[in-house]
């Protein structure tokens, strides 16, 4: 346990990254403490692009809502979005990528095949499409987002299963009678999963900037919800004669997106024996 402690010191980007994503949970968890405004109900046109002051810290939009407000309650889109679409995501590529593994043979070809057609498609092109068909919306993002870069984890999983399969402990499994489907969620699955929570927590941050762009585009969640593509789609006309409408929001994308991939990167070197064998 010293042991573990005393690495999670050593890696700063662990530590901040894990920072920056705790404060973005507590904001989505404890939106309606912490907002001043209402997001939504508190328009007061009198206030209007209002820039930021002591009674609005970010200042205001053109319909004189408080930007503060709206970024803090848009995490919860955000975050909610980034979650669920990677736990989809994350269910299809760890099954497939097992099955494919453990089984080999035709599956396995099939699998790969499937799992190259969709690496040769850009996310983003994917995820339009599917929008275009069900129509702008937040479930349909979460359809369309947790369907689209299931790839990642499948391809991991599938070369983690491939080296595990013939381990001792799987053996040893299968000469006490386990069967296949044991063997793979009992035995494997708990062996793999670094590797895996890697490639979960990076794909939250592309999920959140997928989420952001749909929303930018007008397919995504719809005004007046706040979210912060969303907003950054409304504040393209006041961007030089109100930038703070603008800046803000794009500030919490970079921002929760940053201290995500720095979980990641910390996560990787964490799990990872040949990351902390090298930096020994």
């Amino acid at each position: 346990m010293k042991d573990f402690i005393r690495k999670l010191r050593t890696r700063t980007n662990l530590l901040l990254g894990g920072a920056i994503v705790l404060a973005v949970i507590i904001m989505a968890v404890f939106a309606p403490w912490l907002a001043p405004f209402h997001p939504i109900d508190h328009a007061d046109l009198l206030h209007s692009e209002e820039p930021p002051s002591r009674q609005f810290l970010f200042g205001t939009d053109n319909q004189g809502r408080d930007i503060l407000s709206r970024i803090i309650y848009g995490s919860r889109i955000s975050l909610s979005v980034g979650l669920i679409s990677q736990f989809l995501n994350s269910l299809i590529g760890i099954f497939l990528g097992m099955t494919a593994g453990f089984f080999g043979k035709r599956w396995d070809d099939l699998v790969m095949a499937l799992t190259n057609v969709m690496l040769s498609i850009p996310s983003l092109i994917f995820a339009l499409a599917i929008m275009a068909v069900l129509g702008p919306g937040l479930i349909n993002v979460f359809l369309a987002l947790g369907f689209t870069n299931w790839s990642y984890s499948c391809r991991v999983t599938r070369s983690q299963v491939l080296s595990a399969r013939s381990a001792d402990y799987v053996k040893a499994a299968k000469a006490l009678g386990y069967g296949e489907a044991r063997v793979m969620f009992s035995q494997i699955l708990p062996n793999v999963l670094g590797p895996i929570l890697v490639i979960a927590t990076l794909g939250v941050a592309s999920a959140i900037l997928t989420e952001a762009s749909l929303s930018f585009l007008g397919l995504g969640t719809q005004p007046p919800t706040p979210s912060w593509g969303g907003m950054l789609s409304t504040a393209r006309e006041q961007l030089f004669s109100a930038p703070w409408i603008s800046i803000f929001p794009g500030l919490a994308i970079f921002v929760t997106v940053l201290g995500l991939n720095l979980l990641g990167d910390g996560l990787r070197d964490i799990l990872d024996p040949h990351t902390t064998r090298q930096k020994r």
